[in-house]
Formats: C-alpha cells, structure tokens, sequence
C-alpha cells in the first residue's frame, strides 16, 4: 500500500509531497508524474514515481495498487478536466484502491459559478464509482492574488468586478496539510470537507494589506463585469479564462466564496494562514 499523489510536480501536489514527508517514511510515498525528469527532485528523496498523464487513460493502468490511498488532484487544463479525471476514477476503480480524496471546489454541489462544473460532474463520478472517498472542497487560494501582484503594483489599484464580496481563502500549504492529513489519517471515508481560511476578507481590504506592506497607496477599483472582462483581455489574458475570473468575481459578490467551516484549521490543527502574512511575504519577495 502507498500514499499516491497525483499531480505531484504541480504547485499544490508538490506541497503535499512534501508535508507527507514530513509524517511518511519516503518510501510509501508515491508521487504521479507526467514528466520523469521533472520530478528527479523527488526520486532523489526516495519517493516512488508512477509516469502517467491523465490525457492517456492507458497510461494510467498500472498506476495505482490494490489498497492504495490516492489524492486526485485536479487538473489545470479547464474545459478538459471531466475526461481526465474520468481515466483516474476508472484506473483506480480497476485497482482496487482503498480511498480516493479528490479536490473539488468549496460549496460542492452548490457552487454554480461555471469554474465548479467540472468540479461537481468529477464529484457525481466518483460517487458512481462507488470507490471509498474524500471530498477536499478546497477555497480559493490566497496565492491567486498575490502571485499576481505585478499589475498591481504598477497601476496601484486593485481592479475586480467583486463589489464588497468576500473571499475566505487559505495558502496552497494550508490545503495540502489538510490533504497530507486525510491522506494519513483514519476516520474521513465518505467525508466532504469545506475547506476555507478562518477569516473572510474584501478586496479593499485585500487592497488596504498591500498598501501597508508597500507603504503605497493601493486603491480597490470595483468595475462592471464587462468592463473587467476587457481590462483582462487587453492585458492578455485569453478570453475564455477572462470569462471565468469574471465569473469567478461574480460568485465572490453572491458570497459563494465566503463560508469559514472551520474544517480546514482543523483538519491541520492550526489556525489557517492570514492573509496579512502572505502579503507580506510576496511583497517583500516582489
């Protein structure tokens, strides 16, 4: 039996490497990689890599082992995601895992902003499946915003079509203790999990945490959503990701990404990570 992570050399699977490794001897970990050479940093520790890509359902056969624990990390590739994800249900159906924790999108079945379709679809898959599972229903990450700070910084505003919504988000290193936890831990068979930061905050004050770790003025601009939209394609963002953070702003305003459960702090036993923290640590990294 091995603590499979899919996804492994991406920016939360690679988090969730490494905090297994903090609680798991190396060699009962199992990292899913697509490219071999990328993931030689894990091999070096001693981790097992399985080379598969969830493009490639035949790929995926011999990848998982009869009573494996498995996190199917979710896809990047928006649009695409229902099929890949289907090939990893299927090939660890096929085998026989002993739990597949998936991570899905906070509000599950009701989230109905357009980014949670594949989400909730990925969802009613494994539950057909009948495999043992955990649903991580992860917030937002802090990192969405502040690895974009550049615009930011260089127009000194904050610019969403949001209004006074807010946004419960936790950093990628809160999520993947919480995954490392469940994936570790006994007793989260059948659980879903809404996963968010203790505290829910605003883009003003989103905006207010970066003048005061800058110590420039930094404005939150709240505009109509059409108007973001041609605000992002004109800053080259490809038209139909332009769609989906607008869409994504629109949810935040209906509160959608909002919700403090709790589970994540206690699932890591910890207070989840605070927004002041993390923009402070990307300004100064800026």
């Amino acid at each position: 039996m091995s603590i499979v992570v899919t996804g492994a050399t991406g920016e939360l699977g690679r988090l969730v490497v490494e905090q297994l490794l903090t609680t798991v001897p190396a060699s009962e970990i199992a990292a899913v990689v697509r490219n071999e050479e990328k993931a030689a940093p894990l091999a070096a520790r001693d981790v097992e890599l399985r080379v598969a890509d969830y493009d490639r359902p035949e790929s995926l056969q011999d990848v998982f082992r009869a009573g494996d624990r498995v996190l199917l990390i979710s896809g990047s590739e928006v649009g695409r995601r229902v099929p890949q994800h289907t090939a990893v249900i299927d090939a660890a159906e096929a085998a026989g895992v002993a739990q597949l924790a998936y991570t899905g999108i906070l509000g599950g079945p009701d989230a109905d902003f357009r980014l949670a379709a594949e989400h909730k679809a990925t969802e009613q898959l494994i539950l057909d499946s009948g495999l043992p599972h955990t649903f991580l229903r992860n917030g937002w990450y802090t990192e969405n915003y502040t690895a974009n700070l550049a615009p930011v910084l260089a127009h000194g505003a904050v610019v969403a079509n949001a209004g006074d919504g807010r946004v419960a988000s936790a950093t990628r290193a809160d999520y993947a203790a919480a995954a490392a936890a469940v994936l570790t831990g006994e007793g989260h068979i059948g659980a879903a999990y809404e996963l968010s930061g203790d505290v829910a905050w605003s883009l003003a004050e989103y905006a207010a945490e970066i003048s005061k770790a800058t110590g420039k003025e930094i404005a939150y601009r709240n505009v109509p959503a059409a108007a973001h939209q041609e605000i992002l394609v004109g800053a080259g963002v490809p038209e139909f990701f332009a769609e989906i953070l607008v869409d994504v702003d629109e949810a935040i305003k209906r509160g959608l990404l909002a919700a403090t459960s709790g589970d994540l702090a206690r699932l890591i036993g910890r207070p989840t990570t605070p927004l002041a923290s993390t923009v402070a640590a990307a300004v100064a990294a800026a």
